[in-house]
């Protein structure tokens, strides 16, 4: 276990693709260019970085629907179980594709879990509500790509 923030002990430029599901957003928004950054820094040229955060547009949109916060708490605060479990900063895709741009990144897009995890794999990238109904569900977590150029 480390710090995700600060690699140090990885050499520049040698990492193909990192993939962070649901960690971003614990972070304080004036850290994540320096996070981000450190990660660039990582990549290979034309290595990838993955993201999954919890989407606030889908938040906001299934509250416009329901009305209520019930299923919503756990994705805009965290789960708040143990000392690090908040959530700092909410993400949309406009905010997201900035603060990658900022940090050195191109070619910002969408991906689909189903078409990069592997079979039964379950993190929280695959986040609906209702609660794992991937048909008729609506996907709550943005799932972004970005490539170091």
């Amino acid at each position: 276990m480390c710090d995700i923030s600060r690699l140090d002990f990885i050499p520049s430029g040698t990492v193909e693709e990192i993939y962070a599901s649901h960690v971003l957003e614990h972070f304080r928004y004036r850290e994540l260019p320096r996070v981000l950054h450190e990660w660039n820094r990582l990549l290979q040229p034309g290595g990838v970085l993955r993201l999954a955060v919890p989407d606030f547009a889908a938040v906001v949109e299934r509250y416009r629907e329901t009305g209520s916060l019930n299923g919503l708490q756990g994705l805009l605060y965290g789960g708040q179980t143990y000392d690090y479990n908040f959530h700092h900063v909410a993400f949309d895709l406009p905010t997201l594709e900035a603060l990658l741009v900022e940090s050195g990144f191109t070619n910002v897009r969408r991906y689909r879990w189903q078409e990069f995890l592997p079979p039964g794999y379950d993190d929280f990238s695959r986040a609906y509500i209702p609660h794992m109904d991937f048909e008729n569900g609506r996907l709550m977590s943005l799932n972004v790509a970005a490539d170091k150029p």
